[in-house]
Order: structure tokens, then sequence, then C-alpha cells
């Protein structure tokens, strides 16, 4: 939280350095004062949810008759992502109250959106030209739990507000599917089928967090690492292609030597593709601030050393097992005869990429290829393109 804090107070700086006129709204909109002290500039600050007080502090900064060019906007607004992905929100808040986050402060419980809205602006993206979907909540798999399930309209049948029957429906458009911010429940299991026949992407983001029964506990989060290891091991035999991202935090008040061997330990059984962690650092607000036992600083960066070290080894072995294999990739940029592309297990901007060289100049972002790949270094992989095909 405190790196996204200092981003988000580094983005608001280069903002004010470019134009000088900055409106500063979303979470750390909840507490102006800090920003205020550091960007004393900044005309105006909202929290979350107060679309209308953005509103309202633009035409009190710029005021302007009104331009007809506005009553062209699309209902469903302007995407600020490249065109052909798009990131589609399906619920807001949170119900779990994990010791070291604050984000249901900020957001609140769990609120999901309707299926059949969620479904109807993912048909327009489609049909706007997005070809990946990337589907984001802060809890994606408590997706309709708040709503008791309820069932909903789209395109004249019935379908129950839970995350499979969502995720079932997204597979029928023309586009990959990807889920994000997956908390490991049971139903969880329901979803891996649907990879398996290729109707949404082999891919699950679930941030794990730790795999020490006793850090779990502190952290509030699920503690059957073991019963995890099974379900992942259970999850590869359906779809072997699977690929897991998650997150960890190292440095947890209390964590233990053992602890942290433990983790270390589970990463080698669990054998996930792509791994972030972060060092723990407290927030204000959080209840973990009051744990006991905190970790010094010196020890948090030699663990954080140490995961990273530990975890590059295995992600180099699970790229290398992909060498010689025909994989689909979506393109993302071309940079002369340079083609950064993305193939399933890539989420944009957080993961690697696929780099294509020697390539037709009439491929542009957005197009589907099949390349074989060729080689790979610690995150990327890198690969050539199938001869006669025509970019889709």
């Amino acid at each position: 939280i405190d790196a996204a804090k200092a981003e988000s107070l580094e983005a608001i700086g280069e903002a004010l350095h470019v134009n000088g006129k900055v409106l500063v709204t979303g979470c750390m909109g909840a507490k102006p004062d800090a920003i205020a002290a550091i960007h004393p500039k900044v005309l105006g600050i909202t929290g979350p949810h107060q679309s209308e007080a953005v509103i309202e502090a633009v035409h009190r900064h710029l005021p302007r008759p009104h331009d007809p060019y506005l009553d062209l906007v699309p209902p469903g607004g302007l995407k600020l992502t490249p065109g052909h992905y798009a990131y589609l929100k399906i619920s807001e808040g949170c119900n779990h109250r994990c010791s070291f986050c604050i984000i249901p402060a900020m957001r609140g419980d769990l609120v999901s959106r309707p299926i059949g809205m969620v479904l109807h602006e993912a048909e327009q993206l489609v049909e706007r030209g997005v070809r990946e979907l990337m589907v984001i909540s802060q809890d994606t798999s408590a997706y309709g739990v708040d709503l008791r399930y309820q069932r909903d309209f789209w395109k004249d049948r019935e379908i129950e507000t839970r995350l499979v029957d969502l995720a079932r429906e997204l597979g029928e458009l023309d586009a990959w599917v990807r889920l994000h911010y997956v908390y490991p429940y049971p139903h969880v299991d329901r979803i891996i089928p649907l990879m398996a026949e290729g109707r949404i992407l082999p891919y699950l983001d679930i941030p794990f967090q730790h795999a020490s029964p006793t850090l779990l506990k502190s952290m509030k989060r699920p503690a059957a690492a073991e019963n995890t290891l099974a379900r992942i091991r259970a999850w590869r035999e359906i779809c072997p292609q699977l690929v897991i991202r998650s997150t960890f935090i190292v440095g947890f008040p209390g964590e233990t030597e053992d602890d942290f061997q433990r983790l270390l330990d589970w990463l080698s059984e669990a054998q996930l593709e792509r791994v972030g962690c972060f060092r723990y650092s407290a927030v204000e607000g959080a209840a973990a601030n009051a744990l006991a036992d905190p970790v010094p600083e010196a020890l948090k960066d030699e663990r954080w050393h140490r995961f990273m070290q530990h975890q590059q080894s295995i992600s180099r072995s699970r790229l290398a097992a992909r060498v010689a294999q025909v994989e689909p990739v979506i393109v993302d940029a071309v940079n002369g005869d340079r083609i950064i592309a993305r193939s399933y297990g890539d989420a944009p901007e957080i993961d690697g990429n696929v780099i294509l060289r020697g390539v037709e100049t009439s491929i542009e972002p957005g197009n589907f290829l099949d390349v074989e790949i060729e080689g790979h270094d610690d995150y990327d992989l890198f690969g050539r393109v199938l001869a006669d095909q025509t970019p889709d």
C-alpha cells in the first residue's frame, strides 16, 4: 500500500509538472491533507465514488460553454487503456478484513454489479474492437454473494449472478477473458474446466500472500496452505496449460525464519509461473500495525532478495518448458521489425512479454498471431511468427 501511495504521489507531481492543473480523486483522496501537504497546488481532492464532486471541481476551475462534441461520447464512456484490451470491473469493495489491508475502510463492503449490466458492457467493448477483457474487482470470486446470487436477464435468459456463470457467458464473446484477484474459494474449482475447454484463458491471479499457517492466521487469510497445493495439482490435471500468478508478503510481523523457509518450500511445491513479492510495510489504519514482533527492515530486505532469487529459478523453469511449443499471442506494440506481444500466460504491465523479430509490417496492436516459442530469459519469451498466416 505504501509503495502504491508513493507511486500515486509521484504521478500527481508529474501531472502538475506537465500542465499545472490537476484534480485528484480515488482512494488516496480519502485523506486530502496528506496530498495537500506534499502537493499544495492541486486544484481539488475527492475520495472514491465521488464522480459528482469531480465534475463539480472541473466546472469550478474550468467553466466553459457546452461542447457539442461531448454528445458524441458513447454511453460506455471513453477507454483509457490501449484499444485492444480493457478492464471489466464486476464489483466494488470487499467483505474480508485482512489485517494488512485498508481497502474495506476506503471502499466499503462488496457491492456486485448486476450480471446483465456487466455482460452488456463486455459486449459493447468487444463490438468496439477490444480483443481481451481483464475481469477485475477487489475480490472477483465473491462476485454475487451480496446479491445472494440473484438471477438477472441477459438476452432474454435468466442467469445467476455468480463468477462461474459470468465466466461462461464472457467465454461466448470473441475475446480473450482473463481473471484477476481471485480469492481461492472452493467454487473456483468449477472455473478450471472452462479454461480447459478454451472458453476463458487458462490464467488465474490469486494473491496467496504467504504459506505459513501462523502468519496466514495473523493476516486473517485462509490458512490451509497444504490444501491449496492439492487444489493446484488438481487444477493442473484438468488444465495442464494453467498459468498461476500470485503475490506474497515477506517480513510480516511475527515472521520467523521457519515461517519464511516454509514459504520457500511451498513455492518449490506450487511451481507458480508468475509471482510478485512485497516487503511488509505498516499502513495507517491497518489492524496489523498492532501486532507484536515486527521484522527489522534489513531482515525484510534479505528475505525479499532470497524470495525473488528462489522464485526466479522456478519461473525460468516454467518458461523453459514452453520452448518449442506453438502458442497464440496478442500483439501489444510494433517497433520496426520488433513486436511486443503477450501469451495467454501474460497480463499486460504486470507479467512478461513474447518478443518477436523479423516480422512483416502489416501487423498491428490487437492482432492475434500463432508463434513458435524459441527461447526465454528470466521473465520473457522469444519466438517467431509461423509462416502463411493472416493477422487476425
